[in-house]
């Protein structure tokens, strides 16, 4: 985070929270406010979505709308080459290499939006803005 220029707002707690409805349990914040980082494969190459935890992509939408070809959901072992951290753990940024990034506009409606920090049990927090910008992501709807 300090290295994208962002202040450091990560947070550890005790349990797991692999996935949104458990984060945001934790946080005490709408579901809709974890920044789910979901790693896809189209082509061969990593696909990153950050997606509203209150939404289940349709990537059949996002490939029609960007042009892509059939975008799939990645392997763990995919997932961890490309990302550097696990599924359930993925950040929006601190990847070995750029991954091309997609920002659910659903997002755009909170204040303060949490994301996962690398591991399971790790947590940040960032504005919409700030994901925008740091992760050079391209803004869609996802649903």
């Amino acid at each position: 985070m300090l290295a994208a220029g962002l202040e450091d707002t990560v947070i550890i707690v005790p349990d797991s929270v692999a996935t949104a409805a458990t984060a945001a349990a934790v946080l005490g914040c709408e579901v809709g406010a974890i920044a789910n980082s979901l790693i896809f494969e189209c082509d061969g190459r990593p696909l990153l979505i950050l997606a509203s935890g209150a939404a289940k992509v349709d990537v059949k939408l996002v490939a029609r709308e960007h042009g892509l070809a059939k975008i799939n959901r990645a392997s763990p072992e995919f997932v961890l080459e490309h990302a550097g951290q696990p599924v359930g753990g993925v950040a929006p940024l601190g990847h070995p290499r750029h991954i091309r990034t997609f920002l659910d506009t659903d997002l755009a409606q909170y204040d303060v939006l949490w994301a996962g920090a690398g591991s399971h049990q790790a947590m940040l927090s960032v504005s919409y803005q700030q994901l925008l910008e740091v992760t050079g992501a391209t803004e869609t709807p996802v649903r």
